[in-house]
Parts: C-alpha cells; structure tokens; sequence
C-alpha cells in the first residue's frame, strides 16, 4: 500500500522520495475572521507527510476524496504549526502576507 501511495505522490511531485507519516483521515478547515468561525472546506482524505529530494525538503499533501484537487504544502520555516489535540493548526506564509478572511487552516 505505501509503494502504491508513494507512486500516487510521485506522479505529483517526482521528487518526494520518503512517506514519513499517514493520517488516513483528515478533513481541512478555514477560518473566517469576519464570521468567527471554522469553516469546511472540500479537502478531505488521507493526509501524507514526505521528504522530498529538492527544496523544500519536506511537505505534506491531502489525497482529496471529495474532489481532483489534492491540498499540497511545503514544509518551510514559513509554516507555523500549533497542536491542540486533537486538531492540528497551521498557517502558511501566503497567509501571513495577504490580509485575508481566511488565514489559518485546521486539520482534523
């Protein structure tokens, strides 16, 4: 299983190499300043963190099952992660610049 999901990751981006970690299910959410509150996205599936040969050398990539459009994030020191239990929070550096409605995501 891991061969073939590692072949599904590669056809995407050819240079991860590794599969460090599976969550086989996980859901993405926004949050929406202006309304205070989570919203559900159409991103939900199994969740893969991988080494990549190339820059950045790490990132993670939600296989969507509601939709073609799988969620890809390279790991950077731009990422910033916050683990509440179960959730698991982030914020990428597309957030942080733009002033946006919608700038943190939550894994659950």
């Amino acid at each position: 299983l891991e061969s073939r999901s590692l072949a599904a990751l590669q056809r995407q981006d050819p240079y991860i190499n590794n599969i460090v970690d599976v969550a086989s299910q996980v859901a993405l959410y926004t949050y929406n300043n202006r309304a205070n509150e989570w919203e559900k996205t159409e991103v939900e599936g199994t969740l893969f963190i991988y080494t990549r040969l190339a820059s950045p050398r790490h990132g993670f990539t939600i296989m969507n099952r509601l939709s073609m459009e799988n969620l890809t994030e390279p790991i950077t020191k731009d990422l910033d992660f916050q683990l509440q239990d179960p959730f698991l929070l982030y914020r990428n550096a597309r957030c942080k610049q733009e002033d946006t409605l919608k700038d943190t995501c939550l894994l659950h």
